[in-house]
Order: structure tokens, then C-alpha cells, then sequence
């Protein structure tokens, strides 16, 4: 219950795994996961994939929190080139990835190459959010950025969506700062299998501030949740997922 109601109150994750839950029976075939961590979206697509490999950041990974966890990738790279031979996946997955990486880039052309003729990319990367991962936290992305890149990569965008608007934005800074500057939590967001990208949490919670801190990050959610629906701004969203196939030659 106490994982189920903090992602309910993350309107970041919340939004982000709905969309992943839309996402996943458009998979199909042998997918890679660039940027798998601890692969929390591998029993989402298994269903609809014949393999699931997950591939993360040599030199990055092991900084993380999910380094220390069971679940680990299937194989690691230099952040240069894919281990993989040209078409060789069906189905190409990055979530919230690519603002990891100096070379942004480089890193899409290396999904387009591997992706098959006919294949899908599956992309989502952050518009609006704090700083995290630092130091390797490099770039915010608009659709047409991402489109930008698609293109000289060989992809052709075929849809965007957006991750909540103006509230969810508004709601999910407002959520951080009570659960990460107010109650200190991030230490109980990875105890709950959250945030397992992020280093080890730099100060003690200040979990007496649970009491009132919970029930107002609650009532900021759905005021959210509701005020996307009745005043949207479809100009402001916390990230975009993008779906991308490779272009016609």
C-alpha cells in the first residue's frame, strides 16, 4: 500500500507508467531496453516480446542504487556504440534516458541502427524536472527537439504524447519539494524501490514531518490530476513519449 500510494502522489511516475501500460502491446518481437537500470518495466512488455534484453552505461551504473539490487542488465557498453550487429530488434525501448547521455544524439542514431525495417522505437524523455543523476544530468527535450533528432537519425516520428500538463508540472514540483527538501524521504523512496537511479540520499529523513507532509502531497496530486482535465495547458508537460519507426528508403 505505502509503494501504490507513493506512486500515486509521484504525478511524474503515475503518468509515465500509464503510458508505458498504452506502450507495451505495441511491442513485439526482440526488444532492447537502453537504459534498463533494474529493468522495472520488463514484466510490462514480457506479454508481448519473444526477448527482453536490458543494457545499461558501463562506467555509470555502478553509481547508482540499482547496481546494488537483484535485478541487473543483461549486458553494458561503453556509451559509444551498441554491442549489436545492424536490424537486429524489433522493438527498441528508452525511458527517460537520454537526458543522461552528453551525446544525445549519437545515442539515437545507435537505437535507429539497431532497430529492424518496420521496427518501433519507444522513446520518453523529460520536458520539465529537477535536477537528478548529477552530475549526469544533461538536457530537457521539447517534441520537436526529439523529432530534430529522430530525423537525422533515419526515424520518422509517428506520435508524441505528453506526460500530464501545466498542474501535473506545478503539482509534481510542488510533491518533490515536500517529499525531498521538507521530509528529507529519499532514503524511504529507495527503501520503496524508488528513485534507484539516484546515489545513496546525502541527508536523514525527517520523518515526523510524515504526518502533515502525506496527506498535503495527496490533496496537491489529485488537485492535479483534476485540473489537468478542466483548465489544461497542453503547452506544459513533464516529459514526452514519442513513437518512432524507421523511415521508408
Amino acid at each position: 500500500m505505502a509503494r501504490l500510494t507513493a506512486d500515486w502522489v509521484d504525478l511524474q511516475y503515475s503518468h509515465l507508467l500509464a503510458q508505458i501500460a498504452t506502450a507495451a502491446p505495441r511491442a513485439s518481437g526482440r526488444l532492447l531496453d537502453v537504459g534498463c537500470g533494474d529493468k522495472p518495466y520488463e514484466a510490462t512488455f514480457r506479454p508481448f516480446v519473444t526477448e527482453y534484453i536490458g543494457i545499461e552505461h558501463e562506467g555509470v551504473f555502478p553509481n547508482t542504487n540499482a547496481s546494488s539490487g537483484e535485478r541487473r542488465p543483461d549486458l553494458y557498453y561503453d556509451g559509444r556504440r551498441l554491442p549489436f550487429e545492424d536490424a537486429s530488434f524489433d522493438t527498441v525501448l528508452s525511458i527517460q534516458v537520454i537526458e543522461h547521455t552528453p551525446r544525445p544524439q549519437a545515442l539515437i542514431s545507435e537505437m535507429a541502427r539497431v532497430l529492424r525495417p518496420g521496427g518501433l522505437l519507444i522513446l520518453s524523455a523529460p520536458f520539465s524536472g529537477r535536477l537528478h543523476e548529477e552530475p549526469y544530468d544533461f538536457f530537457r527535450y521539447t517534441p520537436h527537439g526529439l523529432r530534430s533528432m529522430c530525423d537525422e537519425a533515419g526515424l520518422e516520428v509517428t506520435e508524441v504524447h505528453g506526460q500530464g500538463n501545466i498542474w501535473s508540472v506545478i503539482g509534481h514540483k510542488l510533491n518533490s519539494y515536500l517529499a525531498l527538501k521538507v521530509a528529507a524521504a529519499q532514503g524511504l523512496a529507495v527503501q520503496l524501490g524508488k528513485h534507484t537511479h539516484e546515489g545513496a540520499p546525502a541527508a536523514r529523513g525527517r520523518l515526523w514531518t510524515m504526518p502533515l507532509v502525506g496527506p498535503a502531497m495527496i490533496v496537491v496530486a489529485a488537485a492535479a490530476r483534476v485540473l489537468d482535465r478542466v483548465a489544461a495547458d497542453d503547452t506544459e508537460a513533464l516529459s514526452y513519449m514519442i513513437f518512432a519507426r524507421p523511415r521508408a528508403r
